[in-house]
């Protein structure tokens, strides 16, 4: 199959390459940018380990082309803390136990950057509904959501002192 240019921007910098239009963007991330955050789960959308940003929507990266993606903003776990500094979010899910084995954590994340982007003051029901999407087989999820509440009282907060 022919291949194609593909442009994007990931993580705020600008990328491109040749890739076959139906590879999917979660291996054009990892195999052709080298960006492994975004783990490669199910396969199948049900899991959500795959979960990026994909202009300015949550999106399961093994369900997209990477020629959906061609010009598209993407966002990875990679670009969560670009100066060297916690998230708040990767704050949270640290400080709150978020997390055990880690391989939904990524995009538990992102998942999570995207819901407190459309609510950013989600009540229990709100974050469980909101990340209903991904499946954590280790924590029973009670820790993942205090790790949202935390970061959305931290955000709220920085954006109060900010105005």
């Amino acid at each position: 199959m022919a291949k194609m240019h593909i442009e994007m921007t990931v993580n705020g910098r600008s990328v491109d390459g040749l890739a076959e239009p139906r590879m999917l963007l979660i291996h054009f991330l990892r195999e052709r940018l080298g960006l492994t955050g975004a783990h490669i789960g199910c396969e199948t959308s049900h899991c959500g380990a795959c979960t990026v940003d994909l202009n300015g929507q949550s999106v399961k990266s093994c369900t997209v082309f990477v020629a959906q993606a061609n010009g598209a903003e993407v966002s990875t776990i990679e670009g969560m803390a670009p100066a060297g500094e916690l998230h708040a979010i990767q704050e949270g899910f640290t400080q709150e136990h978020g997390l055990q084995c880690g391989f939904c954590t990524p995009g538990m994340i992102m998942r999570t950057y995207r819901l407190l982007q459309e609510n950013p003051d989600p009540t229990e029901e709100e974050i469980r509904v909101g990340l209903s999407g991904n499946i954590c087989r280790c924590t029973g999820y009670q820790n993942i959501v205090k790790a949202v509440r935390y970061a959305a009282e931290k955000m709220n907060a920085a954006k109060e002192a900010a105005e």
